[in-house]
């Protein structure tokens, strides 16, 4: 799975948050873009995924030879992010049963051991909406290293995340992510040195 960039862009009313964004980004490799809160990290993220629309230039997804239209590129990918929720009614069980109807999870996981894999046994049959923010990270984060999806994107993938939950992150970002297109946008080098290539978004100002 690839997505190419040509020639990107994304305005907000007059104001250019990158432009000139010429990539392309392959299967197998990881992607880092870091700058400043506010620079534009996430909107990039957004518009790579297909969620938010560029305002010039386009966005190919491509599965081999076969050009994806948008409107299925979705199935492709996963998200984590501080910016989108849970639905926080849901037990955790409930949340991962209604999730795996749309995304399943890989290697045959079931969601016991989804659970399991996530370190969270005993909030099993607990509520989202009483989750610490840090177990909510790890949901998040669980259901990209599980989903069965060809993309993965995080965005501050350590935010809200105590040490112990930093190193499970190290420990398992690197296993769940081989030959899936990571990106990751962070300004913590921790949480990307061990990615194939760094990108400031600055760079792409216009």
């Amino acid at each position: 799975m690839n997505i190419n960039a040509q020639n990107l862009g994304k305005k907000f009313r007059n104001e250019w948050i990158f432009r000139k964004l010429t990539l392309e980004f392959h299967a197998g490799n990881s992607y880092t873009f870091t700058g400043a809160n506010g620079s534009g990290k996430s909107t990039l993220l957004q518009v790579l995924s297909g969620f938010m629309p560029h305002t010039e230039g386009n966005v190919v997804f491509q599965e081999g030879d076969k050009i994806l239209e948008i409107d299925h590129f979705y199935k492709h990918i996963s998200i984590t992010a501080p910016y989108l929720e849970l639905i926080e009614d849901f037990t955790l069980s409930e949340l991962l049963a209604f999730h795996t109807k749309f995304k399943p999870l890989r290697d045959s996981f079931t969601i016991n051991q989804f659970i399991d894999f996530i370190e969270l046994p005993q909030a099993k049959n607990k509520e989202v909406k009483y989750f610490s923010s840090g177990m909510k990270q790890r949901v998040k984060l669980g259901l990209s290293f599980l989903s069965d999806c060809d993309i993965l994107m995080l965005d501050e993938p350590t935010s809200n995340l105590d040490n112990n939950a930093v190193n499970w992150y190290l420990k398992n970002v690197q296993e769940y992510s081989k030959n899936r297109l990571l990106f990751i946008c962070s300004n913590q080098p921790s949480e990307y040195e061990f990615c194939d290539k760094v990108f400031n978004i600055h760079d792409f100002k216009g």
